[in-house]
Parts: C-alpha cells; sequence; structure tokens
C-alpha cells in the first residue's frame, strides 16, 4: 500500500514539476553584442490640453461656491457653442477654503472664502484654441494654465521611432562587427523600455497689441520628438 500511495504522490506532482521547468538557455557560437539605440520622430501636435477654471471670493463659503458655480456655467456653455464635445471637457479641480488676515501677536481672523472650479479642455483644433481662450475669458474664466501639447494617436508614429531604433543598432553592430573582424550572424532579443511621449514645450499664447482691430490670443504649436528606447542583442561571428 504504501508503495501505491508513493507513486499515486509523483504521479500528481508531474504536472506541477513539468510547470515550473526552466526554459532551455540559448546559446551562441560566436560573439555577443549588446547594443542600445534611440528611435526618434517628430510631428506636429493635434491636440492642445489646458486647464480653464474660475476663483472667486466671497464674505462666506456658500455665497462664494453659489457664485463660482454660476461663472463656471457660462464657461462651460461657452466651450460647447465653441463645439468642444463633452468628452474633451473633464472637471479637474474644486476647492473652497477660507481667507485669513494675519496681524503680528494675534491669532489669523478669516476675512471671507475662496471657491475655485477648473476643467480640462482639450481642443482637436489648436488653430481656434486661442480664440475660445479669449471668449472664455469674456464669459467669466480668470484661471488658465497650459498648454500641453500632444498627438491624439501616437502609434504610428511610436511605430515609425521604432523602426528608426532598430536601424540604428543594426547599423552600429555592422560598424562594431567590421572593427572586430566579424559579421553580423543574426539579432538574439530586442528589449523596449518604456517609450518618452513628447514633453510639453514653452508655446506662446500671444496676444496682439491693443491698436490692431481684433486681438486674440495665439497657440504655437510647433514640432515635438517621439522616441523609443531599444535594446538589441547581436550574435557576431
Amino acid at each position: 500500500m504504501k508503495h501505491i500511495l508513493a507513486a499515486g504522490l509523483i504521479s500528481a506532482s508531474a504536472p506541477l514539476l513539468a510547470q515550473t521547468q526552466a526554459l532551455p538557455v540559448q546559446t551562441i557560437a560566436g560573439t555577443l553584442l549588446e547594443v542600445s539605440a534611440q528611435g526618434e520622430t517628430r510631428r506636429t501636435p493635434d491636440i492642445a490640453t489646458i486647464s480653464a477654471g474660475v476663483v472667486t471670493q466671497a464674505a462666506d463659503a456658500a455665497s462664494a461656491m453659489r457664485e463660482n458655480a454660476a461663472r463656471m456655467d457660462r464657461v462651460i456653455a461657452a466651450l460647447k457653442r465653441a463645439g468642444i464635445a463633452d468628452r474633451d471637457i473633464r472637471t479637474a479641480n474644486i476647492s473652497l477654503s477660507p481667507q485669513y488676515r494675519y496681524a503680528n501677536n494675534e491669532p489669523p481672523v478669516i476675512t471671507g472664502y475662496q471657491a475655485s472650479n477648473s476643467v480640462t479642455v482639450r481642443f482637436r483644433d489648436i488653430a481656434r484654441s486661442g480664440a475660445v481662450l479669449d471668449a472664455l475669458v469674456a464669459t467669466g474664466a480668470n484661471q488658465i494654465n497650459g498648454p500641453e501639447l500632444g498627438l491624439d494617436n501616437p502609434a504610428a508614429a511610436l511605430d515609425e521611432a521604432r523602426a528608426d531604433a532598430i536601424a540604428k543598432a543594426r547599423a552600429r553592430a555592422e560598424l562594431y562587427a567590421r572593427a572586430a573582424g566579424l559579421r553580423v550572424k543574426r539579432i538574439l532579443s530586442i528589449s523596449e523600455s518604456a517609450f518618452e511621449m513628447p514633453r510639453p514645450m514653452p508655446v506662446m499664447l500671444r496676444t496682439m497689441d491693443v491698436s490692431e482691430a481684433a486681438p486674440a490670443s495665439k497657440i504655437l504649436p510647433g514640432e515635438q520628438a517621439l522616441n523609443v528606447n531599444l535594446s538589441v542583442r547581436f550574435e557576431l561571428e
């Protein structure tokens, strides 16, 4: 009976042992070379994200919030009139805080309350975004931050950067191989680190001179780089 039990235990544990077996190590006969390369592609941003909001103050908290909500409703209505879709408007922050008066050797005294409400707005037509911002200010917005510029769909651009990185890595491997009197036999592995999305670039929010007929803020998209970093292992022979 003991022998039968032992056999059963071995049989039951066999699948587990099979699952935990290490994969075979890839062996090479030549020289191992590991190359790091950064691929890059450039694009003109096609979306701009800006934070716009309202800050109000009043003697009591309820009045500050009430006035803030009324002005924010007008700001959101202005965005809708400008054609900004609901999916491109997102509440970013709502806050209410007391305002204090400080004096020497006296405890702080609350003098009123400040309410703040801001939304993050995504502009899919950068050329019109400056005019929309001016309209928001005209309807009550008194706090604007941004823009953050980027691509709505960066997938194709990142694939170009990947192809560029592979080309650079192979060219570098060929260089090392020639210098060593060898040749590149094959690629053993490719590893990609986190790709770098475009960072917001300094962008001008320009207002025309008051003497001009139609003053307007301007957002200039410029050009941004998307980078992909690869580590490629080659076998040389």
